[in-house]
């Protein structure tokens, strides 16, 4: 709920309400409901005014005065946001789940209530609008469709009835608006239905896909909505959301669309400022009213204009908030110029960019340029050719300046109209539980006008003739002036003066009142004046008001030492109603005197009564004018004494007073006395000297508080004893006080005439010292120095403290201190007692060895005028001081942090003298002593941690000491969260700061204010624990609230000197306990307390109890109810009370929340008899005797035959492997060590993966580079470019339509031409036309594959689905494992795979290679296995690259080698940190051999080459004679050279064309040879003709020395204990739902299609083609061992077991042993992946739009859609037909847009 302030606009905050939007007026008591959860959501029926409430898992129908009629429980429900509904017991992440209220909207016409909740991935109901608990609609396995809301809380969700309608249909929808939650529907904006149509089901979304609402990455926009309305045609959505990846700032949008714009083509984004720096920039609340005339004048627009009135917080402060105010027209004015500007001026206003496109991975310029200026105007819906959805840019965005800015987090706004003025109601969040119902106005409370008016409520007024606060139209004759004073007027009916002003209480008389807003009376008004409790009656006469005043005895006399009474006045009508009131003052001339007994006269006569004086009778009267003669005194005339001579009087000594006398002559011949309070109760007698002029003989006063003291006279008649008026003051002063030496009594001022007494040794007034005073004062005398020791540079300052140490600071000659001149400083001297000097360095050297003097110390000696000089008695001393230590070592940049400088002599000097900084930080010194204490200051440096400080002490002037690298400024320590966010006025409980760097800090407090007001009283608590990423504090208690409802306070962090604002903080008032209903303890151990307000700021884990002095477990605590597990057996008394009542056996029962503790009752435990153990023991033990001797004989006869069977089969094993043992060990040491340096090289950036755009292109296209999806280059004329850029994007959005698309492939796959090889393409092509929208393109695959699995199982032939790639959905499901697999291989399987291939190459190579025949000794392929004992020698060439250096690059090669295969050897090691096709190619380079001081190219053949018959050998490095160690050149050819290109005779060159026989280690046998073999011996044939058996041990070589590459790329590929892909979690799951479907599909089915979609579609194909993932060269002789890997992975996913014999082939035996091994990798990845945690359609719809974003933009997307539309536009008719024959299709005019694109594709003149 909200805690609201009412304001009217203009001017201001006046009044407040707890209402969320404007109640109808009236005077009924406030009705209240409160909820037993959290409410988030409530709606109204405007038909019957019946509210519903959405709470934490309830929903709630109230009656119009709040009365509950209906409620539904929603919750808890078992779930958990990573299940997918229906969640069953195979969810086992599943948990009892509060159920949150995301939406409620009210459907009148169908008596429906839409309730969306946050269980079940935001499943919505309906129920029924009369009675809420009646659901009329739920279903749970509708699947992602259904998923409307959010999952999670802190997510947002707006909705609005709306309707649909096309040429057929016409029902109710809704729309919907919602934030992004990671588990939630990527849909932004969404329209559903609320009845099943055609496919639709209820809650279904009515678009298949739209880049609105199917590309919401979480990343780039974080939506935040917060309202939608309805306003014309349009519909308007209001949230915030930040702009990119970087940008973390929200920024406000409106969001407008047609309301039957159901494909979003009119969505378009106009960002709203609120301040010009959009200070406020994200949106809280919102409503939409008209303005009122008032505030519709201010604005300029009419007072029928809707206006947006907008509460914004502010990202920088979030303690303030602020009201904007947008008119709707201005809005759509803005938008129409942002749509304008797309579609026909480039998105250009004013040449500035005001449009981009939000939403989109698409980099193409989709608005245009066109001389059509009223496009947004004749398609304000926008269209399906015109560009969207559309967002302004931030220099265009909508700018206002705040109406209103406040303290506080403003979340809620409503807006009524009033007296032609706008009131709106502002609330605060404060998480309540109830809904009051309260009038808008409370004007009836308040009972003067002032209160009324300073409410400044428009409602409100003061009707004056009524004496009453009311609404205008309870007030009668309103309309006449100045009878309703409206509240914000801030005027109430006053009066301005009175004739006359005042009057003697002492007389009577007539007055006239001015009142000038009095209103006009009635004939039967009466007018009364009341003064006092005088009442009497008045005429009006216009504004004047005319009465009588009271009798002289009626009017009260005036207070104490004041001259007049004021008396309360009012004006009345008809004797009850005030029309308004005053003062009106009666002066008393007689109490004039008493304001100044000693001037009787002057204050008589001065006062503004305008009194009279009679000197005679000692009076002060009235004036009278009849009155006259000499004793009657008028101003300037009063008789009176003055002008006293002398001034100063000395304490102690009479001195005769002289003064003047005035206006005397009625006094001739009396006689005067003089007195003052000094002179205790005696007077003098006053002499008459000569003329005016009196005097007395003086007084000898005594007074000794205080130097000075003002003395007044008084001088009284003798005769009388009558004061007259005496003026006469005199100073009194003594001249000892403050002056104790002799050099203080000289420095007095020569008017006092004091002296140094040396008898008394004081100092006196001159006449009362008898002796003579000294010429000169004393010897100066010092008593103590400050400091006692100074740095050795000097340059401090030093006290000297003492007397007589000079009379003006001229009188300084001459300071030493320890022997050094000290500078005296004038400005800091003090008369006689103190002076301060700047002492010098410490003397250096000069002193006679021996003698015992210390250089660094001595006394300080003062010399003053006169010669006279004084000596200290304590030495002062020179000495060193050194900081050696600094703690703590760092702290934040903020500073505050108190450090400890430590080290020796550190107490050098004052702490006056003494500076300390941290680095150029000053550190503020807090205590000075042997160690040092200082806080540091804010740090100003650049970068953070700042490094190593040096921490600088400097003593004076001239001493500088440092202790380097002693302290660093880190970050400021960062708040992240706090929780709990409520307490209870208490005080007491535990809050915890979670974030980080709490470590460093010193001194962390939370303060708590009521409001942000700085006089508001302040609550603070300090951190009891703390570490560096926790604080806690226990809350204070807030002992000012304790009234009302809970109150949300400002709630701040204090961290040393770092701030941190935490936000609001609610205190309730401290919960009530009820009397315990039970005081009895049974054997159950349970008590029930019962109250109210238990769980507002308190857990259950947070409360303790207590019985007696025991503590006991609060189980389970609700707002009402406490229930408490007692102690089993009666503890012992905590009261003193029931300890001495020792026969009673009550103890307290006390409960403490935080720091308070209430004892709630008195309990009891309940009486038992007991039951003795000696029957219980025997009972239990005796049974479990018997069967102990049972188990024991079983055990040892079957231990030993086993051992027997194992030892057999060991000796076999092992006589079997050890033949090849020792060739493997060796072969697999030579390879590691040889594989280390790859292994090195290989990491992510080391191994060459192909971007995306090159792995699709193979994955998906396997054409000549020629085609034109690889080139990207469609030959399109200039002049038709933008025609069909427009219409390739009208076909894109064809696509997006599910129905089309599915027409569209079925029509294909109809035709007998549409060969597999073109449904691959066209697959392919598909892929990447909707690669920006993935999540469509998996939604149309799974209804493909859907149907393929009905047809195969229908068919009676379900393990053949899957199997190839037929059909086009199962070359979709290859593309789509490519890409959901891509950054799996990146960052998991790829380099396993990588490692693997580069082994096997490594291994291949390092035996011979025959480079015909493509066999080698070292294979895993027994067709590739070279049949012959080849020789060979290791070599190592030093390899020189030309013109790249002198470095030589060592390459590891075979004599035996051609020179090509050596060529790609050498390549291989020099570009080796290049990938495959950016490396030279071997027939691109030429190699050289330089023996001696000429080179040689080598070559394969050349006039050099060996014949053998017919046959000639490839040439070799051994042909060449090439040795170990041989350096060799590299170099680039201009042009590809043959071998035969280097000779010189043309003859030659031909002869060599000629002999085309060639061959490299094997030379293949021929006819002659076939003849001469048949007539020779059988010793021959055996030694021409190999027997490749026996050297297949050859491939179990290589296979031991692969196995852990191999056993390590099916690993990373067959783990579910890895990261295990989503796609394939996701796809598994969809496999196993639709086994589960069918009846006849078994779990070998299941087996075999989960390995024909994954292991054998995706990973068999990488695994033999590398090139696929990896640009490398794959050689024959490497692909055909890859695929032998390639066929046992194929093998180990089978169900059928592979019954070996000795006739299987050899790739089979290879791996036989192992096969088994990778069958359970398999099973158990198969298994591991069903454990998994489900993949929601959600997620899989994130992941997939992630990928859409990073990649699409890298894609042919428009030349695919080109290659699509050759398709289409090839079997057009079919297509067409398709479409006219499907009734979707023909609602959704799919036909007409077919042609229309068409017609500008291939620019056709058609009559569409």
């Amino acid at each position: 709920m909200a805690t609201l302030c009412l304001i009217s606009l203009p001017p201001g905050c006046s009044s407040s309400s707890s209402n969320p939007a404007p109640a109808p007026p009236g005077d009924a008591p406030a009705a209240e409901f409160t909820s037993p959860t959290l409410i988030n959501n409530v709606v109204r029926d405007p038909r019957t005014g019946h509210l519903y409430a959405g709470a934490v898992n309830a929903v709630h129908q109230l009656d119009a005065a709040l009365r509950p009629q209906s409620r539904a429980d929603t919750g808890p429900r078992r779930d958990n946001r990573l299940c997918t509904p229906p969640v069953t017991s195979a969810c086992s992440e599943a948990r009892d789940t509060d159920n949150h209220n995301k939406l409620l909207l009210v459907h009148a016409a169908g008596d429906t209530l839409v309730e969306c909740g946050s269980v079940f991935r935001g499943i919505c109901s309906l129920r029924n609008l009369s009675r809420v608990e009646h659901l009329l609609y739920f279903s749970d396995t509708n699947g992602e469709k259904s998923y409307v809301a959010s999952a999670e809380e802190a997510v947002s969700v707006v909705g609005v009835m709306s309707f649909y309608n096309d040429s057929s249909s016409n029902f109710s929808v809704f729309l919907v608006g919602k934030g992004y939650g990671s588990h939630d529907s990527t849909k932004l904006i969404s329209t559903r239905i609320l009845k099943p149509h055609g496919d639709w089901v209820v809650f279904d979304s009515i678009i298949e896909a739209s880049s609105v609402q199917a590309s919401s990455f979480v990343l780039r926009y974080l939506h935040d909505f917060r309202f939608v309305f309805k306003d014309g045609i349009y519909v308007y959505f209001l949230f915030s959301r930040t702009l990119g990846v970087q940008e973390n700032k929200n920024f406000t949008f409106l969001a407008r669309m047609c309301e039957n714009d159901h494909s979003y083509y009119s969505y378009t984004e106009l960002q709203l400022n609120c301040s010009r720096a959009n200070t406020f920039n994200k949106v809280q609340a919102a409503y939409v009213s008209a303005p009122g005339e008032i505030l519709a004048r201010k604005m300029n627009v009419s007072a029928t204009d809707q206006v947006l009135f907008i509460t914004f917080s502010s990202d920088e402060d979030s303690s303030r908030s602020a009201l904007c105010m947008y008119p709707l027209p201005t809005i759509n004015k803005w938008l129409r110029d942002i749509i304008q500007a797309c579609y026909s001026e480039s998105g250009l206003i004013n040449n500035k960019q005001a449009v981009y496109y939000p939403y989109t991975s698409k980099t193409e310029e989709l608005c245009a340029k066109n001389d059509q200026k009223d496009r947004a105007d004749r398609f304000k819906c926008g269209e399906e050719f015109l560009p969207s959805p559309l967002a302004s840019t931030p220099e265009f965005a909508l700018t206002t300046e705040p109406t209103l800015v406040r303290k506080g987090h403003v979340t809620a706004v409503a807006v009524a109209l009033e007296m032609e003025h706008a009131v709106a109601f502002l609330g605060t969040a404060t998480g309540e539980v109830s809904i009051t119902k309260v009038a808008v106005q409370a004007c009836h409370l308040k009972t003067d006008c002032h209160s009324c008016v300073s409410m400044r409520d428009p409602y409100c007024g003061w009707c004056v003739l009524k004496g009453r606060c009311t609404r205008k139209l309870q007030c009668e004759r309103s309309e006449e002036a100045n009878t309703w004073l409206w509240s914000p007027a801030q005027r109430c009916v006053r009066i301005e003066s009175f004739n006359p002003a005042s009057i003697s209480c002492k007389k009577t008389d007539q007055v006239e009142i001015s009142v000038p807003a009095l209103p006009r009376l009635g004939a039967l008004d009466v007018l009364h004046c009341v003064f006092g409790e005088v009442r009497s009656q008045a005429a009006m006469a216009g504004s004047l008001v005319t009465c009588s005043l009271p009798e002289p005895g009626k009017v009260p006399a005036p207070p104490p030492r004041q001259d007049y009474v004021s008396v309360p006045m009012r004006v009345m009508v008809n004797d009850t109603i005030e029309v308004t009131s005053g003062e009106y003052h009666f002066y008393d001339c007689g109490a004039t005197v008493s304001k100044n007994p000693n001037t009787p006269c002057i204050s008589c006569v001065t006062s503004k009564w305008g009194c009279q004086w009679d000197a005679r009778k000692f009076n002060c009267s009235d004036r009278d004018d009849a009155t006259s003669g000499a004793h009657i005194v008028k101003p300037q005339q009063c008789p009176q004494f003055a002008s006293p001579e002398p001034t100063l009087i000395p304490v102690g000594h009479r001195i005769p007073i002289s003064f003047k006398g005035t206006n005397l002559g009625i006094y001739d011949g009396r006689r005067f006395h003089i007195g003052t309070e000094l002179m205790k109760q005696t007077e003098e007698e006053v002499t008459l000297d000569q003329g005016s002029k009196f005097s007395f003989r003086g007084y000898e006063f005594a007074y000794n508080q205080q130097q000075e003291v003002n003395v007044s006279f008084h001088i009284k008649d003798q005769g009388t004893d009558q004061k007259i008026d005496s003026t006469l003051t005199v100073v009194l002063y003594n001249c000892s006080m403050g002056r104790e030496d002799c050099s203080l009594c000289r420095h007095a001022d020569e008017t006092y005439q004091c002296v140094w007494c040396p008898g008394s040794k004081s100092c006196v007034y001159r006449e009362l010292c008898r002796s003579e005073g000294p010429a000169q004062c004393p010897d100066p005398r010092i008593t103590d120095i400050v400091p006692r020791y100074g740095p050795m540079n000097g340059r401090i300052a030093v006290t000297i403290k003492g007397s007589n140490l000079g009379i003006k600071k001229e009188d300084i000659k001459k300071i030493t201190v320890a022997g050094v001149d000290c500078v005296h400083k004038m400005e800091r001297y003090s008369v006689s007692t103190s002076l301060v000097c700047e002492v010098g360095p410490a003397r250096r050297g000069g002193v006679p060895v021996g003698l015992p003097v210390d250089l660094n110390q001595g006394v300080v000696e003062v010399e003053v005028e006169g010669g006279r000089r004084g000596r200290s008695q304590v030495n002062f001393t020179y000495r060193d001081p050194i900081p050696t230590a600094v703690k703590p070592p760092q702290g934040p940049a903020a500073g505050g942090t108190v450090i400890t400088i430590t080290g020796t002599f550190l107490d050098t000097a004052t702490k006056e003298d003494v500076s300390v900084t941290v680095g150029e930080a000053p550190c503020k010194v807090r205590s000075f002593g042997p160690q040092i204490e200082c806080t540091t200051g804010k740090y100003g440096g650049p970068k953070l941690p700042s490094g190593l400080l040096t921490v600088t002490v400097r003593y004076g002037k001239n001493t500088t000491k440092e202790v380097r690298d002693a302290f660093t400024y880190l970050e400021n320590p960062k708040v992240s969260d706090y929780y709990p966010k409520a307490s209870f006025v208490c005080g007491g409980r535990v809050i915890t700061v979670v974030g980080g760097g709490f470590a460093q800090i010193q001194n962390a407090t939370m303060t708590v204010q009521p409001s942000a007001d700085v006089t508001s009283p302040e609550f603070v608590a300090e951190a009891f624990a703390q570490n560096d990423t926790m604080l806690q504090f226990r809350s204070p208690a807030a002992t000012c609230c304790q009234e009302g409802g809970a109150a949300s306070f400002r709630t701040a962090l204090r961290l040393d000197n770092a701030g941190e604002e935490l936000g609001d903080f609610l205190y309730h008032p401290d919960p009530t306990f009820s009397p315990l209903a039970k005081t009895v303890i049974t054997e159950t151990g349970f008590i029930i307390v019962s109250g109210r307000g238990f769980a507002k700021a308190m857990t259950a884990r947070e409360a303790r109890a207590f019985v007696g002095d025991t503590s006991c477990n609060i189980t389970i605590l609700q707002d009402d109810k406490l229930f408490l597990d007692v102690p089993s057996t009666q503890p012992r008394s905590r009261s003193t009370r029931h300890r001495r009542d020792t026969s009673s056996d009550l103890l307290d029962l006390v409960v403490q929340f935080g720091h308070r503790r209430w004892v709630v009752g008195a309990v009891s435990y309940a009486r038992k008899d007991e039951v003795p153990l000696a029957i219980i023991i025997p009972a239990v033990l005796i049974p479990m005797l018997v069967f102990i001797g049972v188990s024991v004989y079983c055990y040892r006869r079957k231990s030993q035959q086993a051992e027997r069977e194992y030892e057999k089969v060991k000796h076999q094993l092992e006589n079997l492997e050890e033949s090849v043992r020792d060739r493997c060990k060796k072969e697999f040491t030579d390879l590691m060590i040889e594989m280390e340096d790859h292994t090195n090289d290989v990491s992510e950036a080391r191994i060459p993966f192909l971007d995306y755009k090159m792995y699709t292109d193979r994955n998906f296209f396997l054409t000549s580079q020629d085609d034109v999806m690889i080139t990207g280059k469609l030959q399109i004329p200039e002049a038709r470019r933008a025609t069909v850029t427009q219409a390739l994007n009208q076909f894109s959005n064809l696509l997006n339509s599910k129905t089309f698309l599915i027409n569209f492939i079925k029509t294909l796959e109809s035709k007998p031409d549409f060969n597999a090889r073109a449904r691959s393409y066209f697959a392919s092509l598909l892929t990447v036309a909707l690669h920006g929208k993935l999540e469509y393109y998996t939604d149309i695959m799974r209804t493909l594959l859907l149907e393929l699995m009905d047809e195969h199982v229908h068919s009676k032939n379900p393990k053949l689905m899957l199997r190839r790639s037929e059909t086009v959905v199962e070359r979709m499901l290859c593309n789509w494992m490519s890409i959901c697999l891509y950054q799996f291989l990146r960052d998991t399987a790829g380099e396993p795979l990588y490692k693997l291939f580069k082994a096997l190459k490594h291994q291949v190579e390092k035996g011979p290679v025959d480079a015909n025949v493509k066999k080698a000794k070292y294979t895993l392929n027994d067709t590739g296995l070279l049949g012959d004992d080849v020789e060979y020698l290791l070599l190592t060439l030093q390899v020189l690259v030309h013109g790249e250096g002198p470095d030589v690059t060592p390459v590891k090669v075979l004599n035996c080698d051609t020179i090509t295969q050596v060529k790609e050897k050498i390549i291989d090691q020099v570009y080796r940190n290049q990938p495959y096709s950016q490396r030279p190619k071997s027939d691109s380079v030429a190699l050289e051999w330089r023996p001696g001081s000429t080179g040689q190219i080598l070559s394969d053949l050349d006039l050099t080459s060996q014949k053998e018959g017919r046959w000639k050998r490839l040439n070799t490095l051994a042909h060449y004679n090439v040795r170990d160690n041989a350096t060799l050149v590299l170099s680039r050819v201009l042009h590809t050279q043959s071998f035969h290109q280097n000779q010189d005779s043309y003859e030659e060159k031909n002869a060599l064309l000629e002999e085309d026989n060639t061959f490299h280690l094997v030379r293949p046998a021929d006819e002659m040879d076939e003849g001469r073999s048949k007539r020779g011996s059988m010793k021959h044939k055996a030694t021409n003709k190999a027997i490749t058996e026996i050297y297949l041990t050859r491939l179990l070589s290589v296979k031991g020395t692969l196995q852990v590459f191999v056993d390590d790329f099916f690993s990373s590929v067959l783990s579910a204990d890895l990261a295990v892909p989503p796609a394939v979690k996701y796809f598994f799951d969809f496999l196993d739902e639709q086994a589960h479907r069918h009846d006849n599909v078994d779990e070998e089915t299941l087996h075999i299609w989960k390995t024909h979609s994954l292991p054998l579609r995706f990973w068999v194909n990488i695994l033999k083609n590398p090139e696929f993932i990896f640009d490398v060269h794959v050689t024959e002789v490497v692909d055909a061992s890859l695929h032998v890997i390639g066929q046992t992975f194929m093998d180990a996913c089978t169900k059928t077991e592979h019954k070996l014999s000795r006739d299987s082939p050899s790739n089979k035996l290879l791996y036989a042993k192992e096969i088994s091994t990778y069958k359970k990798m398999v099973d158990d990845y198969y298994k591991g992946i069903r454990q998994m945690v489900p993949v929601s359609d959600q997620d899989m719809n994130t992941h997939l739009a992630e990928v859409s974003r990073q990649h699409t933009d890298k894609l042919n997307t428009q030349v695919a859609l080109h290659q699509l539309y050759q398709y289409a536009s090839k079997y057009y008719d079919g297509i067409i037909q398709s479409l006219d024959e499907d009734p979707a299709a023909q609602s959704k005019q799919l036909t007409l847009r077919l042609q229309q694109i068409a017609a500008a594709l291939e620019n056709k003149v058609t009559d569409l």
